[in-house]
């Protein structure tokens, strides 16, 4: 079986991969290394810089990952700042009050947004593998379900009208997410590897 860190500390995002990566053996990231700081432009050099940092500190393979959400009437923010959107120190309470009271009085048919995660495989040679999933949607006029992490309550998959990600079960909410879309690209491509 492949063995592979798992960049991320995030234990959210943690469940959801170790539920798409089951061929993978997946290592925790050492607790001696801190984190890493997200100075990237976009999601993949987010991605990337955190798989590097890690890889080049234990010689191992890595595998990271970055997510945004990008609201159209916003001009795609979030994006790269989604975990940081409301401040450095953000719950993820701050951040969805913070994008409910950024499209405040906008009506829905103009609050279209989608969810994107960028996934990295790093090994050791410099070789690396990258994917992508994407989730079309939309974000509610209020907060709305208890599954799921971040924004989850807020949006509205095209897949699932009048349902938040935070109403669907976890199961339903991996088949077709943005992280479950990139993680099961990137599985298919490890196991070509």
């Amino acid at each position: 079986m492949l063995k592979a860190i798992l960049a991320t500390g995030n234990s959210d995002k943690i469940i959801e991969i170790a539920a798409i990566l089951r061929d993978v053996e997946l290592l925790p990231r050492p607790s001696h290394l801190g984190d890493v700081d997200e100075a990237g432009d976009t999601l993949e050099d987010n991605a990337r810089l955190k798989a590097i940092a890690v890889v080049e500190a234990t010689g191992t393979l890595t595998i990271a990952d970055d997510t945004g959400l990008e609201v159209d009437f916003l001009g795609g923010l979030p994006g790269v700042r989604t975990s940081r959107f409301a401040g450095e120190n953000a719950t993820y309470d701050d951040n969805i009050k913070k994008i409910l009271a950024e499209l405040e009085g906008i009506e829905v048919p103009r609050r279209t947004a989608r969810f994107r995660t960028v996934a990295i495989a790093c090994f050791p040679n410099g070789t690396e593998i990258l994917t992508q999933g994407v989730l079309h949607g939309s974000i509610a006029l209020a907060a709305s379900g208890y599954g799921g992490f971040g924004y989850d309550p807020v949006f509205i998959p095209d897949e699932t009208p009048g349902r938040t990600l935070a109403e669907l079960s976890f199961e339903d909410k991996n088949s077709i997410s943005h992280r479950g879309l990139a993680f099961r690209a990137l599985a298919q491509r490890l196991k070509d590897y």
